[in-house]
């Protein structure tokens, strides 16, 4: 197991696509955490610009490589057809509508390994926490 604390970054492309648009590629970027051991960020945007973030499960994350997974405002699956390494996800906001992401599933897997690494599945409830009591047990005491 990797003892690093730094985040696991990947930077990839998305195509990302509303309702009445085409699909627009934008530089996206997923981020793991330790210190939040459940959850991956998926950010989305143009330099220069503030990105988008949507925070969800990495269980429904690695799910929806291998098959449809989620409900509510974030839905996974894997695409199959004419560009089987893409990873399709709907993100929905009440009152805002819903847009779909298309990521490259190869990275993505490659993402959720490193994951993997930092943090084995079935762990994270022993990783929850452990930054902030870090944090307590490192600080400075003048």
């Amino acid at each position: 197991m990797s003892q690093h604390l730094t985040p696991v970054l990947r930077a990839v492309t998305a195509v990302v696509s509303v309702p009445d648009r085409r699909g627009a590629p934008l530089p996206a970027r997923l981020r793991y955490d330790r210190a939040d051991p459940y959850a991956v960020r998926l950010s989305l945007g143009r330099p220069g610009t503030g990105p988008v973030d949507w925070v969800f499960a990495r269980d429904l994350l690695a799910e929806g490589l291998r098959r449809p997974a989620g409900e509510g405002d974030v839905l996974v699956s894997p695409r199959h057809g004419c560009l089987p390494d893409t990873l399709r996800i709907v993100l929905r906001r009440p009152g805002a509508g819903a847009a779909l992401v298309e990521l490259p599933a190869s990275e993505t897997e490659r993402f959720l390994r490193d994951t993997w690494e930092l943090v084995p599945p079935g762990t994270e409830t022993a990783h929850a926490g452990i930054e902030s009591g870090l944090a307590r047990l490192t600080a400075r005491r003048d």
